[in-house]
């Protein structure tokens, strides 16, 4: 390979490879083939000429690669292709292929344009934010066929294109091997190697991209929440607010995200002489990733509370017109006494006016606070991707290497950050991968422990002032209920034996139990009896409860049916009984 970055290496530049006859199969010198000219395609395509590789290219649209071969490419050894037979015929074999096209049917309809030029053996690569299952699919129709399907989230956007981003392929393991050295060269690199690493089969890949971008979605979430109680509560500005998470940036906080927010907020808008963002619409858009995770997480049945309430939060945000007639008529605190016009709003919204703080220490003391809140809330939405991850590698098979993953997000992509350090730490060796929870990790939790006073206090400050903060508020819940060794569904229970006999277990006893459950104050008891509709959780109704005529039970007898006496028919199906049944292990729960 000759490294085009290498000063005495003769000059090339980009060139259009003509069509060859279709009677003809033959096969060129390209090591990797890329369709898809959008500018993360562009970036890609240049990163890998970088680094020593031959790269040919194609796009749908013929200006495209002109006017790329003309500009970006121009100089460098890319060469391009303008129909599939020509671009097949440019690549060695084995062909080796990424396709950086719109999730979807694109997809799948360049890989039916491709799919008649290429040979058992060839490896095809999805670089696009597919959603998995999908990835599943595709991997097992082109396995039939002799192909090899990698499915590889790339995360970085269009910098992390170009320099280096970080690469999550999933797929077989042996295309993956072929792919290494090429993969290796244009990741991200950190202090602990390239950002880079087979995830894992099928569509692995893609799902842990998936679960990357749910984290993003509440790592952005956390922070504008933030922003928001800086400049509603503590009235602070954009400029003000900029050297905050600048600071913060040099601390435990040092993230990718972190920094960038210190300069949006320092941004100044040359039309109007204001901060930009005091000019920017609050309307948050989604692709799509987020929701996503929120609906895997559903469907496993782990809990992911962060990343839920940060895609309900765009989504409240796209709905600007309602939420203007709603802030006429519906009261909060800033509808109190001392009330103000805020004046740095574009739309003049009414507020509560900033906090009476008493001296400069006082608000220090509550930015700190704000630091902790968000430094806990971090680590809370963390443990729910991780414990995100766990579950689908339990159910699907995956394998994943939680240290591995923590490792390549330490470099080129959206989340890279200081903390997943310790995140690595905790889930490395043997007793990592038999790790229940990142918040059980010895040095997570001293971390957590110490920072909640923090997150009590932001919440406690923002709620008495009517701001939202739904993210912190779900990030402080989840480790709240995961700290209770009791907690009250033992009632949520017992209303659903009494409505459709599903039973429920005991304290003080093993076994599976359903009560005869008597109306306080009369001689009459309504009995869970069998239902010919299916159960709740089928689906289509919870089950029907007949009105029989009982007698009370008599005197020190007791109304509880145990495992042991109870009629099969009132026991219950095991995912009734608190457990899931393997054939229902993806089905939702009453």
């Amino acid at each position: 390979m000759t490294s085009t970055s290498d000063p005495a290496a003769p000059t090339t530049s980009a060139t259009a490879v003509a069509p060859a006859p279709a009677a003809e199969a033959p096969s060129g010198d390209a090591q990797l083939g890329l369709v898809g000219l959008g500018v993360m395609g562009e970036n890609l395509a240049r990163n890998v000429d970088r680094n020593g590789f031959k790269v040919s290219v194609y796009n749908r649209t013929e200006t495209r690669t002109h006017a790329f071969l003309d500009g970006a490419a121009a100089g460098t050894g890319i060469q391009g292709a303008f129909d599939i037979p020509a671009f097949v015929a440019s690549l060695a074999r084995p062909r080796r292929i990424l396709l950086m096209v719109k999730a979807g049917a694109p997809v799948d309809a360049v890989i039916a344009e491709l799919e008649p030029y290429l040979e058992p053996g060839d490896i095809l690569i999805d670089g696009g934010n597919s959603f998995f299952p999908d990835t599943e699919r595709r991997s097992k129709e082109l396995e039939a066929r002799g192909l090899r399907f990698v499915g590889m989230g790339v995360s970085g956007g269009e910098e992390g294109a170009l320099w280096g981003p970080s690469l999550m392929p999933g797929g077989p393991a042996q295309a993956y091997a072929e792919l290494e050295p090429m993969l290796t060269a244009i990741a991200a690199k950190t202090e602990a190697g390239p950002c880079v690493t087979h995830v894992g089969p099928g569509g692995a890949g893609h799902y842990v991209k998936m679960v990357h971008n749910g984290i993003e979605y509440g790592d952005m979430q956390l922070i504008a929440e933030t922003y928001d109680v800086m400049r509603r509560a503590l009235g602070m500005t954009a400029p003000e607010m900029a050297e905050v998470f600048r600071r913060w940036n040099e601390g435990k906080l040092a993230s990718f995200l972190v920094e960038i927010t210190a300069e949006v907020l320092a941004f100044v808008d040359v039309e109007t002489k204001q901060p930009l963002v005091d000019v920017i619409l609050d309307q948050a858009e989604q692709k799509g990733t987020g929701r996503w995770t929120s609906q895997n997480a559903l469907e496993l049945g782990t809990p992911v509370p962060t990343i839920d309430a940060a895609v309900a939060a765009r989504s409240m945000s796209s709905r600007k017109a309602e939420r203007v007639r709603a802030s006429a008529v519906l009261r909060g605190p800033e509808h109190d006494a001392g009330a103000v016009t805020d004046g740095q709003a574009a739309d003049g919204v009414l507020s509560t006016p900033p906090l009476l703080l008493e001296d400069a220490t006082d608000k220090a003391r509550l930015i700190d606070a704000l630091e902790d809140a968000l430094y806990f809330a971090k680590v809370s939405s963390y443990a729910q991707g991780m414990a995100l991850l766990r579950a689908a590698s339990d159910t699907y098979g995956y394998g994943l290497d939680l240290a591995e993953i923590a490792r390549i997000w330490k470099g080129g992509c959206i989340i890279r950050a200081k903390l997943l350090d310790p995140i690595r730490e905790a889930f490395d060796g043997d007793a990592g991968r038999e790790l229940d929870n990142l918040l059980l990790a010895p040095a997570i939790t001293e971390t957590v422990n110490a920072s909640m006073t923090g997150v009590r206090t932001m919440i406690q400050v923002a709620r008495a002032r009517g701001i939202p903060c739904p993210a912190h508020s779900a990030a402080l819940d989840y480790v709240d209920t995961y700290r209770q060794e009791r907690l009250p569904a033992n009632l949520i229970q017992g209303q659903r034996d009494y409505f459709g006999a599903h039973t429920y277990k005991r304290t003080d006893r093993e076994g599976t139990f359903h009560t005869v459950w008597t109306d306080v104050g009369t001689a009459e008891t309504v009995e869970s009896v069998p239902s010919e509709r299916p159960l709740w959780a089928g689906g289509e109704g919870e089950g029907d409860r007949a009105d029989l005529p009982a007698t009370m039970p008599d005197a020190g007898s007791s109304a509880v049916v145990g495992a042991a006496v109870a009629p099969a028919e009132l026991r219950g199906e095991v995912e009734d009984a608190g457990e899931r049944a393997p054939d229902t292990a993806e089905r939702s729960d009453y």
